[in-house]
């Protein structure tokens, strides 16, 4: 992991351009920057492009390429990224994770939508909201399997970073074989589990 730290951005070399950030929008970069950095390999990060699932990556956030985000899988760990995910097995949720702290609460937030430039979202403990969200995809015999994509970081009112969660729906990979699809669903619930287990710990 050490090695990886002084890998080299080279935009002048083609890119994938999935895993480039734009953060020029937000208002308070370095508050977002430390709040994607909670979620650094904890929530796996989708290239449509490719079609592929990284879940083993660093954060970057280079001064000489502006304001962008760069996600860099470990190349020393190809088995960590994840082949053959179509784009039509990816759903957009409606789910936002907010930073607790800015609303004087502990931990992660989550909610069910914001509205730029409305009022102050409802929110509940990411803790408890998804043991809910979990519980109800249960009886209803499926999964959550949240994930990020490129336009998920978002801003609420030009105060707040948030992330807008998509979800993997593992069904839907037809073309893989049943103990792949196994495969990726355990991944993904380990990262979850691990995000879970921290969340009302985690602040930026």
């Amino acid at each position: 992991m050490k090695r990886m730290e002084h890998q080299e951005i080279d935009l002048h070399q083609p890119q994938n351009q999935d895993l480039i950030w734009d953060m020029g929008s937000l208002a308070r970069r370095e508050l977002a920057e430390r709040f994607m950095r909670l979620f650094e390999n904890r929530l796996c990060v989708y290239s449509e492009s490719v079609r592929q699932l990284y879940t083993n990556y660093t954060l970057h956030f280079p001064s000489d390429l502006g304001r962008k985000m760069v996600v860099l899988p470990n190349t020393y760990a190809f088995h960590d990224t994840l082949h053959g995910i179509d784009a039509e097995a990816i759903r957009k949720t409606g789910l936002c994770v907010l930073p607790g702290a800015l609303l004087g609460k502990p931990g992660l937030l989550l909610a069910n939508h914001l509205d730029e430039g409305g009022q102050t979202p409802k929110t509940m403990p990411f803790r408890a909201a998804l043991a809910q969200i979990i519980s109800k995809q249960k009886q209803a015999g499926g999964l959550f399997l949240p994930i990020l994509q490129k336009g998920d970081l978002r801003e609420f009112d030009q105060q707040m970073p948030y992330i807008h969660l998509h979800r993997l729906q593992v069904n839907k990979l037809t073309h893989l074989s049943a103990f792949d699809r196994d495969d990726i669903q355990q991944t993904i619930t380990r990262k979850l589990l691990m995000l879970y287990r921290e969340a009302d710990s985690l602040v930026c």
